[in-house]
């Protein structure tokens, strides 16, 4: 498959976001996607956050802190970190367009 990045609409919590995604890569983007989805709708039913900007935070911190208590030690751990930031990124990006989106 292409290696060539293309936009692909994903929902998180009823919203859309567009993100770039390698073909190679949809079917972990689409797992992903879900999962987030769900850690941050199990954070938005507790009543305790509010304001999607927050909840993702919280959503991030919680998946991250799983992901480093379940790594091993060396290189696995750091290709966690390396994902862990990729991911990130593309919240960071949907969110600020998701932010521009409503500006206009």
């Amino acid at each position: 498959m292409s290696k060539e990045d293309n936009a692909v609409k994903i929902m998180i919590l009823d919203k859309e976001y567009l993100v770039s995604c390698p073909d190679d890569e949809k079917e972990a983007l689409d797992a992903s996607v879900k999962h987030l989805s769900e850690k941050m709708s199990e954070i938005r039913s507790g009543g305790k956050v509010v304001g999607i900007d927050r909840i993702a935070v919280m959503a991030g911190l919680n998946l991250a802190h799983e992901a480093i208590q379940s790594g091993t030690p060396g290189s696995s751990s750091n290709a966690t970190g390396i994902r862990l930031r990729e991911l990130n990124t593309r919240i960071d990006d949907a969110l600020a367009g998701f932010r521009q989106s409503k500006m206009n």
